[in-house]
């Protein structure tokens, strides 16, 4: 199988591109969504720059160490993924609701157009926020992220500003998110629109006071899609650093349609010993969480 892999990723990588095209970033995703599945992190090693830089929930990492995510296999085939040309980045979303060890990730690469350069890869599993693979992967199999069609694309801008947006509300009300109507939050395995009424919007109450800061952008015209990565202040109620999270918006004409996100915390259940802390401090209607899972045994299962 292994042989089979490298003999496609070879007729899919060229020797030498002149800027990264849409096509190197699809071929290394197709090439990292095999190496998880049989759990081989040296499937990439031949289109990794020499000094590539690899993370896992924000902290550096070995690719290659018995320990990493990559080394272990998964079931990735359900899967998205979003390619940024301009960029040179993309953004895999992975859900494996294994009942022995389910997990969400998240991958984000970056590239030169011929050889990737960095890889940060977000794990959620037991203990994270919100965290529940099998109904992430059943309300998500509830949307559709089909490509937008050519006359109805939004610009880059456009798509990028929305989720910015999103952001920028947390630390300032008098910003106006474009959420749609209809518009769904998938956070973690919790939904917004469990009875499928296409009549919800994401107007669900927002953090006042959080600043969010070092935001990095995969933005996919074609999918009307920006996924951004971002340290989450106060997520994690036990730790002052700033909780390793991604959130990827879909956006059509210029509303936001859907909200996915995967937020890692050092603390089980992020710190909040089961208790409903919202974001904002108490105030009705925001963000929060009610539940604690244990995760001690983490990556040993």
């Amino acid at each position: 199988m292994r042989s089979s892999i490298l003999l496609s990723a070879s007729l899919l990588f060229p020797l030498a591109m002149s800027a990264c095209e849409r096509e190197f970033l699809a071929a290394f995703t197709s090439l990292y969504l095999n190496a998880q599945t049989v759990g081989n992190s040296s499937l990439l090693t031949n289109y990794m720059l020499q000094n590539y830089t690899y993370s896992e929930n924000f902290t550096p990492a070995n690719l290659s160490a018995p320990t990493s995510i990559l080394n272990k296999p998964l079931n990735s085939t359900n899967s998205r993924v979003f390619l940024d040309p301009y960029l040179c980045s993309a953004f895999t979303e992975i859900i494996v609701p294994e009942p022995s060890h389910p997990y969400v990730l998240g991958v984000r690469i970056e590239g030169n157009g011929k050889y990737v350069t960095k890889m940060e890869t977000l794990v959620s599993d037991e203990g994270d926020w919100l965290f529940n693979a099998t109904g992430t992967a059943y309300w998500n199999s509830k949307e559709s992220w089909t490509p937008i069609p050519l006359a109805d694309r939004d610009t880059r801008d456009v798509i990028k500003a929305a989720g910015d947006a999103y952001f920028n509300r947390f630390g300032n009300v008098n910003i106006t998110v474009p959420f749609g109507t209809p518009c769904a939050r998938l956070e973690g395995g919790a939904y917004t629109d469990t009875n499928m009424t296409n009549g919800e919007t994401c107007h669900l109450g927002l953090p006042s006071n959080v600043y969010v800061q070092d935001r990095r952008y995969v933005v996919d015209v074609e999918m009307g899609s920006v996924n951004i990565y971002l340290g989450f202040p106060g997520l994690d109620r036990a730790s002052e650093t700033p909780a390793p999270d991604s959130h990827t918006f879909r956006v059509e004409k210029g509303k936001i349609r859907y909200v996915h996100t995967i937020s890692t915390c050092e603390h089980p259940g992020c710190g909040l010993n089961g208790t409903y802390i919202p974001i904002s401090g108490g105030k009705k209607g925001e963000r929060g969480v009610a539940t604690t899972r244990l995760r001690s045994m983490r990556r040993g299962m």
